[in-house]
């Protein structure tokens, strides 16, 4: 693990349950813009951007086959 990277550790979700923020290993906390922009520039370990269907961009946990990591399993905060 990158000493110099963060992970995300727990998230924010709206009324719909969607994720709106996340906190970082480091305890800062990011709006999902800002989350993506991180994401984006390599600095959170763990995860990926994509695009979805829709054509915006969107962070999901990197595939490993352990639906406990998943981004809406961590706690909330």
């Amino acid at each position: 693990m990158d000493a110099n990277k963060e992970s995300f550790v727990a998230v924010q979700k709206n009324g719909e349950g969607d994720i709106t923020a996340f906190q970082t290993s480091a305890g800062r906390v990011l709006n999902y813009e800002q989350a993506l922009q991180e994401v984006q520039n390599g600095n959170i370990i763990g995860v990926n951007s994509f695009k979805g269907r829709d054509g915006e961009m969107y962070i999901r946990g990197d595939a490993d086959g352990d639906p406990s990591n998943n981004l809406d399993q961590l706690p909330t905060f």
